[in-house]
């Protein structure tokens, strides 16, 4: 008889204690409470090795299925620590799952977010082309402006690509980070004088909040430059009018903290911990208002992620924001 099935199982337990109870009951010498006693040991050992049997061949398959893996006999299955590798198992394919749905979220975010991006540049091209087909491709005047408004879309077009170009480089390490000594004061310096005249037209001041010496940092020039830079831009655009933007720098022993303060108009904190994102923006009509492509932050995150150090953002609604972030001192 297989012991494969429950109805087997019962059967040859039947048999079992029927035929215990017969032929103990034919030894006249033996008291009542020994055969009972002697009865219930014999039936409850071959039980629990029947059931047992049956149990561990049913969870046994299911545990090889689970593991994907061939044991070699009985004796390389443990069932008390079965138990906790099938807990673990189900809650790393739960966290999988979880993974998964979050990604596929993101995806449908993201393909959202591009469309909704290159389709105003997009509309705005087709419908400065069609105006000049009919008709003002005559008018000198009105020729002029709409090429230069189809210019300016396709520039929008183009630095969302090579935005796009950048974040994928960097998610990928396909663009290698170029360690090397800089001084890190004289490279925001550069930045500063760079954006001093964008930063002009909005009457915003940008300056360190205090003379600083020479500070050596182990980091790829180019990339923080384009960090410090993102940060500021954002300062620029989002800042209040007559407004300050402040710069500082802190020794943190083995890294240099790098602080970039406005007094704009702030972030509420539900917004905070998705600022960072593709294409997210707190405000949409005023973001595409100021322009930019909407993947500023997520550059600055990924470029100081890719020199294995931290981001961090700190904002008061209506009082401004804090853009901190950590680089390596040089040695």
């Amino acid at each position: 008889m297989r012991l494969d099935t429950s109805k087997n199982i019962s059967l040859l337990i039947g048999v079992i204690v029927t035929t215990m109870i017969v032929l103990i009951f034919e030894v006249p010498q033996l008291s009542l409470l020994v055969k009972i006693v002697f009865v219930f040991l014999v039936t409850s050992t071959i039980s629990y090795w029947l059931i047992k049997i049956y149990i561990t061949k049913r969870i046994e398959l299911l545990y090889r299925t689970i593991h994907n893996q061939k044991l070699d006999s009985l004796n390389d299955f443990n069932l008390e620590k079965s138990e906790v590798d099938v807990k673990r198992w189900v809650s790393e394919r739960q966290a999988e799952f979880e993974h998964l749905k979050d990604t596929e979220q993101f995806r449908r975010e993201f393909l959202g977010n591009v469309s909704h991006e290159l389709k105003t540049p997009i509309f705005n091209i087709q419908g400065y082309i069609l105006t000049l087909l009919e008709g003002a491709l005559e008018d000198e005047e009105i020729n002029r402006k709409y090429l230069l408004r189809t210019q300016k879309s396709v520039e929008r077009m183009i630095s969302i690509v090579e935005d796009l170009e950048s974040v994928s480089h960097l998610e990928t390490n396909v663009e290698k980070i170029k360690f090397s000594e800089f001084d890190i004061i004289q490279c925001c310096s550069n930045v500063l004088d760079a954006l001093e005249d964008k930063a002009g037209k909005s009457n915003i001041t940008l300056e360190f909040d205090k003379v600083y010496e020479s500070i050596l940092v182990q980091a790829d020039e180019q990339k923080i430059s384009q960090v410090l830079s993102n940060l500021l831009v954002n300062s620029i655009k989002y800042g209040s009018k007559n407004g300050l933007t402040k710069v500082r720098f802190f020794d943190m022993n083995d890294v240099i903290l790098i602080e970039v303060s406005d007094d704009g108009i702030g972030i509420q904190e539900p917004h905070l911990a998705r600022l960072c994102e593709r294409f997210y923006r707190v405000d949409d009509s005023r973001s595409r208002e100021k322009g930019g492509t909407g993947l500023g932050l997520s550059i600055v995150k990924h470029i100081i992620e890719s020199h294995q150090q931290t981001l961090n953002i700190r904002s008061t609604f209506g009082e401004g924001s804090t853009f901190s972030f950590t680089l390596k001192k040089a040695k």
